[in-house]
């Protein structure tokens, strides 16, 4: 058996410029980090006792014969993908629900691929993760999303990461100092609002036409590079949350989906509670709202927001990671699913190494 753990993420500036019809032609960069709140995925070869192959387990419970039975997306297509040949029992857990915006259906891919090559005996590194998970997701299920996410849950930490012409991608660690770092996050709430929304169909309403709002992502993207120069300067950190303002006033602008009325009230009580900035995170329409308010204010904004959930946080390091493994006993001989031949691989990636 082997247990992955992959953090969620928080994106302060630059989303929308993560969309390779955008980088491609302009290049795009984000402000992201990711947060001690994670998808743990276990998995292990089932034992040939059962009339089923595939035991996965999420929201609800699926006991299958065949890949192409399986009703959950990334599942069947991660393991069809590979050519998986043999029994497999899969069981997801997750301290924050899906649909929220905080990068879930990404994650629970970076961290199904670290599983799936784990207990293969591959070690893979982080870029590999983040590539693999990118193409995954865009080009074979075909979902409209960017590609930060995959990104921000393999490598894990507070990066500044730019997406190139070419489709490649840097990861560049934003080494301020550690008082620094415990400021901004001092000045941080994240609460819920209880809006469940597909993040994909919200993106469809902005990132299939992206040229048409140019202006906006060329100012997202200034707004990125202000950020980051803030958090290297010794000025007043307030800042970043007016920063922050900025970005979700030029944001909710792209689209209808990205707002709505219950969001909006939120904010605007927020704000009058002494919030002095925030946004919804991931795409929009509804999931977590992420506000940045001074520690002497977050009393009254909890008090002007007590009908949602707050989340406590803290920022993590790590990304993604495999926290348990235990070998098995190995019963490929008579496994009903199949020999325990080696997989097709991603591309022409088989075993990579940090």
């Amino acid at each position: 058996m082997i247990i992955t753990r992959t953090p969620f993420r928080i994106s302060f500036f630059g989303g929308g410029t993560d969309y390779p019809a955008w980088y491609r032609k302009h290049g795009g960069a984000v402000l992201v980090t990711t947060i001690n709140k994670y998808c743990y995925l276990s998995c292990r070869y089932l034992p040939p006792f059962f009339e089923h192959n595939f035991r996965i387990v999420y929201i609800k419970s699926e006991n299958c014969v065949s890949i192409e039975e399986i009703s959950h997306p990334a599942v069947r297509g991660l393991l069809g993908y590979l050519g998986w040949k043999r029994g497999l029992e899969v069981h997801h857990d997750a301290d924050l629900p899906a649909r929220g915006g905080m990068g879930s259906s990404s994650a629970f891919t970076v961290g199904l691929l670290h599983a799936l090559y784990g207990l293969r005996s591959q070690l893979v590194s982080k870029q590999a993760l983040s590539e693999q998970s990118i193409h995954f997701e865009q080009d074979i299920l075909g979902e409209t999303v960017g590609s930060q996410d995959q990104v921000a849950a393999a490598y894990g930490g507070l990066n500044e990461v730019t997406f190139h012409t070419s489709g490649g991608f840097t990861v560049k660690p934003v080494t301020i100092a550690g008082a620094r770092l415990r400021e901004l996050e001092s000045h941080l709430m994240l609460v819920y609002t209880g809006i469940r929304r597909i993040a994909s169909d919200v993106a469809k309403s902005y990132a299939e036409d992206i040229e048409k709002r140019a202006e906006q992502l060329h100012g997202l993207g200034a707004l990125m590079k202000q950020s980051v120069a803030l958090l290297y300067s010794g000025e007043e950190i307030a800042e970043f949350g007016r920063l922050l303002d900025l970005g979700w006033n030029l944001k909710r602008s792209w689209s209808k989906a990205v707002s709505n009325n219950v969001v909006d009230d939120l904010y605007a009580r927020a704000k009058s509670a002494g919030a002095l900035g925030g946004k919804l995170i991931g795409a929009g329409g509804g999931g977590f709202l992420l506000l940045f308010v001074p520690p002497q204010k977050q009393n009254e904004v909890r008090n002007a927001l007590s009908h949602t959930i707050h989340v406590p946080f803290r920022f993590e390091n790590a990304g993604s990671q495999i926290i348990f493994y235990d070998p098995q006993e190995d019963y490929s001989s008579i496994d009903p699913a199949g020999s325990a031949q080696p997989a097709r691989s991603f591309r022409d990636l088989d075993t990579i190494q940090d």
